[in-house]
């Protein structure tokens, strides 16, 4: 049922988000049943891209990484997500008195928001299967612009806040949204120096 709002949040985004504020689903439900799948789309892509298929570097030199790399990797980009989607859920039900929005006795708004925000990341991780740097970030530029505009559209009717606040609100998350980010690359880096970083083969 969950994974039905997927396809309707790029046919008809404003009834999807007034039914996906009608459902109250449980965050617990909600990670379980659409975020914990969704999420995988990308690292697994990811996994088979950079470990069995590689890319090229040059002319004619082939790149890829060895399999357990790959899936250490993978793994880290998976739970990344997961943690960025509830940050990110967080900060929306944090943030939402601030911009008048009206208050949940259960706070699942915020979490379902995120969650449902980022369907267009999620189903991006497909365009890893095909390791071209430049149409992967094309890709993935495009699925950013489109789930940024999805929590602009869906705030005042998740959130229940007036229509004019919400573009500052939606700034503010945006910005949010660029700190988890950037702690989560940086987290990265730090977990490369504790033997978790990418080991590169020749194919």
């Amino acid at each position: 049922m969950l994974l039905n709002h997927a396809f309707g949040l790029f046919t008809h985004p404003d009834s999807e988000w007034a039914e996906i504020r009608k459902e109250h689903a449980p965050p617990r439900r909600l990670y379980v049943a659409y975020v914990l799948v969704l999420a995988a789309i990308a690292p697994i892509c990811a996994y088979i891209s950079t470990a069995h298929f590689g890319w090229t570097v040059g002319s004619d030199r082939l790149i890829k990484l060895t399999e357990i790399s790959a899936f250490q990797m993978s793994v880290l980009t998976y739970l990344a997500m997961l943690v960025g989607v509830f940050a990110l859920g967080y900060a929306i039900n944090w943030m939402a008195k601030t911009y008048g929005a009206r208050e949940e006795v259960v706070p699942s708004n915020g979490i379902a928001l995120a969650a449902y925000s980022c369907t267009p990341l999620f189903l991006a991780g497909f365009a890893l299967l095909y390791p071209v740097p430049w149409f992967n970030a094309i890709v993935f530029l495009v699925a950013a612009g489109y789930g940024a505009w999805l929590m602009y559209d869906g705030l005042p009717i998740v959130m229940g806040i007036p229509k004019d606040q919400a573009v500052m609100y939606a700034g503010a998350l945006l910005t949010v949204a660029l700190v988890i980010l950037v702690s989560t690359r940086v987290g990265s880096v730090i977990l490369w120096n504790y033997g978790f970083g990418p080991v590169f083969v020749q194919g």
